[in-house]
C-alpha cells in the first residue's frame, strides 16, 4: 500500500474547519480501513475516525461524532476527514493509518501509518 497524505493540518481559530486526505494505491487485499488516529501534547494516541473498503462502514470517536467526517473517493483512491466545529482539544498530530481486514481500530492493529500532519486550534 502506498500513501501520499496531504498536509491539510495547520492553524485554525475554534469553531473552524480543516479536511485532511489520504491517498492510498497498490493494496491487494479487498477488505481494509482506512482513517485517522491523533495524538496530543503529552497524551497516547487515539483513533479519530476509520472508513471501510467500500466505504458502507465508518467509525468515529465519540468526541468528534456530529463535527467529524469520514469519507472516500474510490476512482481516485483517496480518503477525507472533513473536520468542522474545531476545539481546542482537538490540537494534535493527525495521522493517516490503514489496517488490513477486521478489528478495532487501534493503534496496535495498524499495518501501515502516513506521516503526521499537527492541527492546532487556537485563538
Amino acid at each position: 500500500l502506498r500513501f501520499s497524505c496531504r498536509s491539510g493540518g495547520g492553524l485554525v481559530q475554534p469553531g473552524g474547519s480543516l479536511r485532511l486526505s489520504c491517498a492510498a494505491s497498490g493494496f491487494t487485499s479487498d477488505y481494509y480501513h482506512i482513517g485517522w488516529f491523533r495524538q496530543a501534547p503529552g497524551k497516547e494516541r487515539e483513533g479519530v475516525s476509520s472508513i471501510s473498503s467500500s466505504g458502507g462502514s465508518t467509525w468515529y470517536a465519540d468526541s468528534v461524532k456530529g463535527r467529524f467526517t469520514i469519507s472516500r473517493d474510490n476512482a481516485k483512491n483517496t480518503v477525507y476527514l472533513q473536520m468542522n466545529s474545531l476545539k481546542p482539544e482537538d490540537t494534535a498530530v493527525y495521522y493517516c493509518a490503514a489496517k488490513i481486514g477486521t478489528g478495532y481500530w487501534s493503534p496496535n492493529g495498524i499495518d501501515y501509518w502516513g506521516k503526521g500532519t499537527l492541527v492546532t486550534v487556537s485563538s
